[in-house]
């Protein structure tokens, strides 16, 4: 009996403690940028990425860091506005994006952490903490996949546009690691803030099935 209530309870709360995780992590990586203690981290996770590079898998990536650009959030968001019959979606949806990426400017703007350059292989302004692609893409397309979740009754094809938001928010952030413009720090960093503020987020808004 005690072990189904504790059950309950783990169930009931575990975004709770992802939340938790989410801040001790961040914080985590942002203590080790000030202690410079975090360049053989990234360092190590580089050089794995870097095995896999080609010609073919660049171009790839380059189109995968474009999908978490500013043009793409724009054009998928005017979609929405056109297609959408619920306008309480669409203020959420550009709510979401406007916060996030205004956060995301503004610890950028506090930490001044400076973008790697020893192998960039795009050009890309501004400073490096934390990953403004990875923070936004988990953000903007989390609350797509948590309204996927929620509002589509067919199963298989709400696991299978899940699946594929996951994967691509995962490969934009491998994307900025590969291409040389994202330390693997700034990365992880940006998609724990994000997912933790999408656990507050959502629970403000309240959609339900």
């Amino acid at each position: 009996m005690e072990e189904n209530r504790l059950k309950q309870f783990i169930i009931k709360n575990i975004k709770w403690f992802v939340l938790l995780v989410c801040i001790v992590i961040f914080w985590e990586i942002l203590e080790n940028i000030f202690q410079q203690e975090i360049e053989g981290f990234d360092t190590y996770i580089y050089n794995i990425i870097s095995k896999s590079i080609s010609e073919p898998l660049t171009t790839i990536l380059k189109i995968v860091t474009n999908l978490g650009g500013p043009i793409t959030y724009i054009l998928i968001s005017l979609l929405i506005i056109i297609f959408s019959k619920n306008k309480k979606y669409i203020v959420y949806i550009l709510t979401n994006l406007l916060l996030i990426a205004g956060i995301n400017q503004a610890i950028k703007f506090i930490i001044q952490r400076p973008r790697p350059v020893e192998y960039r292989m795009i050009q890309q302004g501004g400073y490096s903490f934390p990953s403004g692609h990875s923070m936004v893409s988990m953000a903007y397309y989390g609350l797509l996949i948590y309204f996927i979740y929620h509002k589509i009754k067919n199963k298989q094809l709400k696991w299978t546009l899940c699946i594929i938001l996951s994967i691509l928010i995962l490969l934009i952030g491998v994307s900025r690691i590969y291409l040389g413009v994202h330390y693997a720090s700034d990365v992880i960093a940006g998609f724990c803030f994000s997912l933790g503020y999408l656990i507050i987020y959502t629970k403000i808004i309240k959609i339900e099935s």
